[in-house]
């Protein structure tokens, strides 16, 4: 393929982004003439400028804007948007969402391809009318469905690769006191849905565990928003744990950067340390670890088996799939990761019978 202007879309959320991550790769390991520019939010720039596959970050502020619909600074800021796209003006767009916001996106491009998901495979399936060209994964897992998308381009299939020492997150950081003292374990109790939150006394509990059995301090990482959170889970540790603020993504890839172990549920945090190629234990619930856990390290998930487990619905409260599941498993196995041991092959912990109350 001659050199060509390739646009990526995948605007959000953090993990999602990060699981994108192998689609820029192997483009520019078969396309190095190529121009490649990636639409994400702006908040989540940080974990694309200046990534040495990438020539070009456009950040988008969707979510701003429904805010302030009518706002003369929208409207300019919208302005700016689309004379980004047209100065890039892609000849190819890879829809890597599956959604109308991206068909919308990928629309406004005037690209004479746009390739996405088919429409059995899209998580709205009526936003197939904005894409040219439909694919049809052979793999469940959300990496490999967005890497699928390439086989449109005639490029050969290979093993995703992260390659997280690309990742500019954290890389510009200068070391603080806070980076110089983190954590052997760090614990990443937040999470955009209220039923993938593990309570946080539980949370605590896991930190006072790790600390009894291998003399580990933890440290909860805390965003904007979840001050009261980590302190919950701080003082449930009953001093086993600190919190470690982490404000921005500049701040999380350099703690993450220096952890030896990162446990968390199905969220952002998680998803970026194992692509910079930390060990992870992940908890999942009302998500399925073989379509979204970290990539090829489905051994590093815990959850528990319910019949309305992996419901991929949202609440606001956390419910029995992730409620029920023993801290002391979770304490386990993070202390068989710390002293370098294989996990055991993946498995729920056990096959319940009582499901969500919420469908009964």
């Amino acid at each position: 393929m001659a050199t060509t202007r390739i646009l990526l879309i995948r605007t959000s959320a953090l993990g999602d982004v990060v699981q994108a991550l192998p689609v820029l790769t192997a483009l520019r390991r078969n396309l190095p003439s190529a121009r490649i520019a990636w639409l994400v939010e702006d908040v989540y720039t940080p974990i694309l400028e200046g990534h040495p596959d990438l020539d070009e970050v456009i950040p988008v502020r969707l979510r701003a804007w429904r805010k302030r619909l009518l706002s003369p600074r929208t409207w300019a800021e919208v302005g700016a948007f689309l004379s980004a796209l047209d100065r890039f003006a892609p000849e190819v767009v890879l829809d890597l969402m599956g959604n109308h916001k991206a068909g919308i996106l990928a629309a406004a491009t005037l690209a004479d391809r746009r390739i996405g998901l088919d429409r059995s495979f899209r998580r709205e399936p009526s936003s197939c009318i904005w894409i040219t060209d439909s694919v049809r994964p052979e793999s469940r897992h959300s990496v490999d469905k967005m890497l699928a998308v390439l086989s449109a381009l005639g490029l050969p299939s290979a093993p995703a690769a992260f390659d997280g020492e690309k990742i500019p997150a954290g890389l510009a950081v200068a070391a603080t006191a806070e980076t110089q003292t983190a954590a052997r374990v760090l614990i990443h109790p937040g999470a955009g849905w209220g039923n993938k939150r593990y309570p946080p006394e539980a949370w605590g509990e896991v930190a006072r565990l790790l600390h009894d059995s291998h003399g580990v301090r933890a440290g909860i990482l805390v965003g904007l928003g979840e001050e009261q959170l980590a302190e919950a889970v701080a003082q449930a540790s009953y001093g086993s744990a600190e919190v470690f603020w982490a404000p921005d993504l500049h701040q999380l890839g350099s703690l993450l950067r220096q952890a030896d172990l990162v446990i968390g549920g199905d969220t952002g945090p998680v998803h970026l340390a194992h692509a910079l190629g930390r060990p992870v234990l992940c908890l999942m619930g009302p998500t399925d670890p073989e379509t979204c856990g970290p990539y090829g390290a489905i051994q590093a998930v815990v959850w528990r088996r319910l019949p309305c487990s992996f419901c991929h619905q949202r609440y606001d409260q956390t419910m029995p799939c992730l409620a029920e599941v023993p801290p002391s498993v979770i304490a386990e196995r993070a202390g068989q990761l710390l002293q370098g041991q294989e996990l055991p092959p993946a498995g729920p912990i056990d096959e319940g019978e009582a499901g969500c109350p919420i469908f009964h």
